[in-house]
C-alpha cells in the first residue's frame, strides 16, 4: 500500500477583513491562540503547549515563521499545518490553511474542526468575538461545534 492510503491533505480558505499583520498577532502569540483556538496555549523554546476544552493537551513544534505571511506548526499527530497569510487589494486577508499528513482515521474529525478554528479565528480578529462556549461538558467529544 502506498503514503497516499494512509495520509490526506486538509485545505481551506477564507477572507477576513482584517490586516495580516494582526491576524498573525493571533497565530503568534498565546493570548492570541487562546482567544481562537485552545483554552490555553503556552509557547516556550519554540514549541506550543496547546490545552482544549475536553482536558486534551498536546505540544507542537514550531517549524517556520514569516511574519505577516506564514505560520507553521508540526501539529496532532504529527501532521503539518500551515497558516499562509495574503492581502487583498482592499485590505483585508485571505488565510489558507494546510494540514498536511493527517492520518485517514482523523479526516472526518480534523475537516470540521478546521472549519471551526478558522470561523473562531474570523470572529476573534474581525469582530473581537469568542464563539466558544468554554464548558467542559459541551467540547467536541459530546458533539459541540462551539467547543
Amino acid at each position: 500500500m502506498n503514503e497516499h492510503q494512509f495520509f490526506t491533505k486538509i485545505r481551506w480558505k477564507i477572507h477576513l477583513l482584517s490586516s495580516s499583520e494582526k491576524i498573525y498577532r493571533f497565530l503568534n502569540s498565546n493570548e492570541g491562540r487562546s482567544k481562537f483556538w485552545a483554552e490555553n496555549s503556552l509557547e516556550k523554546n519554540n514549541k506550543i503547549y496547546f490545552e482544549f476544552p475536553n482536558g486534551y493537551k498536546w505540544v507542537s513544534d514550531i517549524i517556520e515563521r514569516i511574519p505577516y505571511k506564514k505560520f507553521k506548526i508540526k501539529y496532532i499527530d504529527n501532521s503539518i499545518t500551515t497558516f499562509e497569510l495574503i492581502e487583498d487589494e482592499n485590505g483585508g486577508t485571505n488565510i489558507e490553511l494546510i494540514d498536511e499528513n493527517v492520518k485517514m482515521e482523523w479526516k472526518y474529525d480534523v475537516l470540521p474542526g478546521w472549519v471551526s478554528v478558522l470561523l473562531n479565528l474570523k470572529a476573534a480578529v474581525d469582530y473581537g468575538i469568542d464563539l466558544r462556549n468554554h464548558d467542559k461538558s459541551k467540547t467536541w467529544d459530546e458533539g459541540f461545534c462551539d467547543n
